[in-house]
C-alpha cells in the first residue's frame, strides 16, 4: 500500500534487452511478513504462533522484560510466550501492520482493524511496531541486494524491484541462480527470508512473487502467460481492487484469462477509456515499466483499497484508524529517506469508482507524522464524505532534503504568523464524524 514516483536514470526498455540478445529479467522481491519476521528475531519463541503487529506506542517490551513480579529482568528469548499480551485483550483503534503466516490462516491481514482482527483470531500475540528496528533491517537487506545487482528500485520498506538482465548469473535458469544468491545472502545477513518472483516485466514479477511464499522463487516466461497467469483470479494484478473485482465477477469475468478474452472497446465502455485499456493490457501481460535507481522523488504517498466499502459516519472509529495510519507511513517514508513535505493531499475513491483529490500547502516543511495528519485532515474538509468510501490515501510532494528547507520569505513568515494566531474553525459535519 506504497507509492513512490521518481524523476531518475532508468535501466533498458524491453526494445535495448531484445536488441542486446538477452532476455529481460525483472524480479519483485518481497520480504515475507517484514514487521512481523522481525519481532521474530527478537522473540525466537513465537516462531510458528499467530503473532499481529501494530496497536500503540512501544513499552511492551520493558513489561516483558521485568516480568510478572516487576523485580527481576530477563532474557527475551527465556519470556514464556503465555506472558505476552493477546489480541483478544486490544481496546482502541489500531490497525495491523502485518501477520505471521499462522495468524493469516484466520483471516486476520495487513490494514485491518485490531478489533476486528480480534474476533478472527483472539489468541494471536499483539505486538507494537519497532519502526527503527524495521528501518534498520530495511536499509540491511536492500544494501544487500545492490552489491549483488546494483539496479533496483525501492517500493516501500520491504519490497524492491530488481533488473536481473545484465547481472552475472541474471539470465541462468531464468534468473533463478542469482535469485538464490540473493536470498541466501539476505538471510545470512539478517536471519530473514523473502520471496522472488522474476519475470519479464514488473507487472509479471510481482504477481510471480506471490506464488511460492515464505521464502520461494517463483520463475515466468513469456510463454507462461497461459498457463501460469491466465487461471488467476483478477485480484492477482495488482491494481485491480476489491470493487472492481466484484463489478468483473458480475459481468462474469474471474480470471485474467477471461478478462484477456474481452474486447478492450468492451472493457473501456463499462470501466472507462482509460481503466479498460490499462485492464485488456495487463491481462495480456504487457507491461514496459523500467525499473528505475531512486535519486530525487517527486512525491511520497501511501493508499489503501478497503475489503469493503465504508462510510465516514457509520465507519468511523476504523476510518480514522486507517487515516491515522497511512499518515504515520508517510512520515515514516519521509524520515527513512531524509526529506521533508511541504503540500500534503489526500484521495478518495467512492463505491461508484468516481475519484476526488485535494492537496494542501503548508507555510513549512514537515515529516512528523501529527503535523501530516492535521494537514490531510484540512483537505477532507473539501471533499463530499456523504458517499462510501473504497479507497483513501495519503500523499506528501514539493519534498526537499532535510536540512536543505529554503528560508521563507517576508510575506509567507507574516502570513504563517497570523494563520497561527487566527481562532480555529470549527470542523464540518461530515469531517467531525471521520475525525
Amino acid at each position: 500500500m506504497t507509492a513512490t514516483e521518481f524523476d531518475s536514470s532508468e535501466t533498458q526498455t524491453p526494445a535495448q534487452a531484445a536488441s542486446s540478445g538477452k532476455r529481460r529479467r525483472i524480479a519483485h522481491l518481497d520480504m515475507d511478513a517484514f514487521f512481523a519476521s522481525v519481532e521474530l528475531l527478537r522473540y525466537p519463541q513465537l516462531k510458528g504462533l499467530p503473532v499481529v503487529i501494530g496497536g500503540g506506542r512501544r513499552k511492551v517490551d520493558e513489561l516483558l522484560l521485568r516480568g510478572p513480579d516487576g523485580t527481576a529482568e530477563r532474557e527475551r528469548r527465556f519470556i514464556p510466550v503465555e506472558d505476552f499480551p493477546l489480541l483478544k485483550d486490544y481496546v482502541g483503534r489500531g490497525v495491523i501492520t502485518t501477520a505471521t503466516y499462522p495468524a493469516r490462516q484466520f483471516g486476520v491481514g495487513s490494514a485491518m482493524g485490531m478489533m476486528k482482527a480480534a474476533k478472527l483470531c483472539p489468541q494471536a500475540i499483539v505486538l507494537p511496531v519497532d519502526f527503527d528496528e524495521v528501518r534498520r533491517f530495511s536499509r540491511l537487506f536492500k544494501s544487500t541486494i545492490t552489491e549483488i545487482a546494483p539496479v533496483m528500485q525501492d517500493r516501500g520498506v520491504d519490497e524492491v524491484y530488481i533488473d536481473f538482465t545484465d547481472v552475472p548469473g541474471g539470465q541462468r535458469e531464468g534468473g533463478r541462480v542469482l535469485a538464490r544468491l540473493i536470498q541466501k545472502s539476505i538471510f545470512e545477513r539478517t536471519g530473514l527470508t523473502c520471496s522472488i518472483g522474476v519475470a519479464p516485466n514488473r507487472l509479471l514479477a510481482k504477481m510471480a512473487s506471490e506464488f511460492n511464499k515464505p521464502n520461494g522463487i517463483s520463475i515466468v516466461y513469456e510463454e507462461d502467460l497461459q498457463s501460469k497467469i491466465w487461471p488467476l483470479n483478477v485480484r492477482k494484478i495488482n491494481g485491480i481492487g476489491p470493487k472492481a473485482g466484484e463489478k468483473l465477477a458480475r459481468l462474469g469475468i474471474e480470471t485474467i484469462g477471461q478478462l484477456a478474452a474481452q474486447d478492450e472497446q468492451w472493457l473501456m465502455g463499462h470501466f472507462g477509456k482509460s481503466t479498460g485499456a490499462w485492464m485488456h493490457r495487463v491481462a495480456w501481460g504487457r507491461d514496459d515499466s523500467p525499473v528505475v535507481t531512486e535519486s530525487e522523488p517527486v512525491s511520497m504517498s501511501r493508499e489503501t483499497t478497503f475489503d469493503r466499502d465504508l462510510h465516514a459516519v457509520r465507519d468511523r472509529a476504523e476510518l480514522g484508524a486507517i487515516f491515522t495510519d497511512l499518515c504515520m507511513r508517510v512520515a515514516e517514508d519521509l524520515q527513512r529517506k531524509g526529506y521533508v513535505a511541504r503540500t500534503i493531499g489526500i484521495k478518495l475513491r467512492y463505491d461508484d469508482f468516481k475519484i476526488a483529490t485535494r492537496d494542501h500547502t503548508a507555510y513549512s516543511y514537515t515529516a512528523d507524522g501529527a503535523t501530516i495528519r492535521q494537514l490531510a485532515g484540512q483537505c477532507l474538509k473539501r471533499v463530499p464524505l456523504d458517499k462510501r468510501l473504497r479507497l483513501l490515501g495519503v500523499r506528501a510532494s514539493t519534498l526537499v532534503r532535510r536540512g536543505e528547507e529554503p528560508e521563507p520569505d517576508p510575506q509567507t513568515r507574516a502570513v504563517a504568523a497570523s494563520s497561527r494566531r487566527r481562532p480555529q474553525v470549527g470542523v464540518d459535519k461530515d469531517t467531525g464524524q471521520l475525525f
